[in-house]
């Protein structure tokens, strides 16, 4: 099978052959039909995350079809249609996982999810302020034909407070930003893996039962219901596709902000 490899952090991926896996008992052989590119790769291949295991095949954002399956594998056949989430593996067994958190257990597999979440916000009939980079218009432009009610460049203040606020960039300095801009008891949720620090702020604008909370990835229960939700909602993703030996070109566009919607390689 091709793969891009990466061998060190900030360097290019290199695109390499490596022998067909077979699939051990409990495990399935997927055949890949596209693989989205993630924050998360990019903060893998430009070494933010600490202690990567080198040299790494990043992608896991997966559609594709089974193509083997290991010995006592009986959900699934040979053929079937299936898509593999940020959460890999989980233990099924400590206290997290007991209590359907399994998004917390320690023993972890390795999830532009903003253009899919406005459409399902504004289906349930909520008001979605889209902020993009500062002079962003194509972002902007794209954020209100979705239905956004406003959109507008991160450094801007919205024309009304906000209930809540979430968080896609890796940025840090976007939290007090945020908090200026929700209600009091309101939420901001920070959505990413990695972020930058949180620069100092004044007490006074978390008073008031103003939270910070993350998202430490998803459950299988999220995500049986998003699907639930998705075609309810009328969700349509916005995609650019890039063959395989691209994926460089395909990362530096999503560090520089060139993409509208997700990214998306292509065997």
């Amino acid at each position: 099978m091709r793969a891009m490899e990466l061998d060190r952090p900030r360097t290019p991926l290199v695109m390499r052959e490596r022998p067909m896996p077979v699939p051990a008992a409990g495990e399935i052989l997927i055949e890949i039909s596209a693989c989205g590119v993630c924050r998360t790769d990019l903060h893998v291949v430009d070494g933010d995350l600490p202690d990567p295991k080198l040299p790494i095949i990043p992608g896991h954002e997966i559609v594709g079809r089974v193509a083997a399956c290991g010995a006592g594998v009986l959900s699934l056949a040979v053929g079937a249609r299936v898509g593999v989430p940020w959460l890999g593996a989980t233990c099924g067994v400590c206290p997290y996982c007991r209590d359907d958190r399994e998004n917390l257990c320690d023993r972890h597999g390795f999830g532009a999810a903003a253009h899919i979440l406005a459409q399902v916000a504004i289906w349930q009939r909520r008001r979605v302020y889209a902020f993009t980079r500062p002079g962003d218009d194509d972002a902007q432009h794209f954020a209100r034909r979705l239905g956004a009610v406003w959109a507008g460049g991160s450094e801007e203040t919205p024309p009304e407070l906000l209930d809540a606020a979430i968080i896609f960039a890796p940025v840090g300095a976007l939290v007090p930003a945020a908090l200026r801009a929700v209600k009091k008891g309101g939420h901001v949720v920070c959505g990413g893996i990695h972020m930058s620090d949180i620069p100092t702020f004044p007490y006074r604008i978390l008073w008031e039962e103003r939270q910070i909370v993350s998202v430490a990835n998803l459950t299988r229960a999220d995500a049986h219901e998003f699907l639930r939700v998705a075609p309810q909602a009328g969700v349509k993703t916005e995609v650019t596709r890039y063959p395989l030996a691209q994926a460089n070109e395909a990362l530096t566009d999503l560090r520089e902000g060139r993409l509208q919607g997700a990214a998306v390689l292509i065997p």
